[in-house]
């Protein structure tokens, strides 16, 4: 028994994003053209003209498309620092989960490919920024006030504070990442030395109740 016309249509159309998403990663933006994706789909290039008027569209909704997987992170954000006991190690073990989500292969791959396109499509670019890492900039900037709420954190800025805080952690590993292009270049005591430097240097700067020496 065939799918019914409706589901048919959303499998078909997930089929065209998935396939498009991987020929734009592969290829770049301008190598790539309609009749690629729909060979990569399955599927006639009128199909992928049904769902998506053209290519420009159609690399908007991927770029988009990615920002939904911010919830996850944000909400890992507030429930590792909520109620935290044990400051150094909560932020230690959050920038661990944060170095991972963020240093993903595709992700990366995907931030090259806006990057590369920013000028030819602002719009794209920023919503992209905004909805994404500013987005989980933001959720940061809110669990460190509530942590100088509670005297854990000493910080006029909390959103520079985030900012710093992402800065020491991904410095390294994205510049990189972005310009040799080995994205699992670190091994994990590596990433275990940056990690400890990281927090170190920011509670050298913001940390609030005397800590331990």
């Amino acid at each position: 028994m065939g799918l019914e016309p409706e589901k048919q249509a959303v499998r078909k159309r997930r089929a065209v994003l998935e396939a498009a998403s991987s020929v734009f990663l592969n290829k770049g933006y301008d190598s790539t053209t309609m009749d690629d994706v729909a060979a990569k789909a399955g599927v006639s290039k009128a199909t992928v003209y049904k769902h998506f008027a053209d290519k420009e569209r159609l690399f908007a909704e991927i770029v988009g498309a990615t920002t939904g997987q911010v919830d996850a992170l944000v909400t890992m954000l507030t429930a590792k620092l909520a109620d935290t006991r044990d400051l150094d190690r909560d932020l230690a073990d959050l920038a661990r989960h944060f170095r991972t989500a963020l240093m993903q292969p595709r992700l990366l791959q995907l931030r090259r490919l806006v990057i590369a396109n920013a000028d030819r499509f602002p719009e794209v670019s920023r919503a992209w920024y905004e909805q994404g890492f500013g987005r989980v900039l933001a959720a940061l900037a809110t669990c460190f006030q509530r942590l100088a709420d509670h005297g854990l954190l000493r910080l006029d800025d909390p959103r520079l504070a985030a900012n710093h805080f992402v800065g020491l952690l991904l410095w390294i590993p994205i510049n990189q990442a972005m310009f040799t292009g080995r994205h699992h270049a670190s091994t994990d005591a590596e990433i275990d030395r940056h990690v400890r430097a990281a927090i170190r240097a920011f509670l050298d700067g913001y940390g609030g109740r005397r800590r331990k020496a």
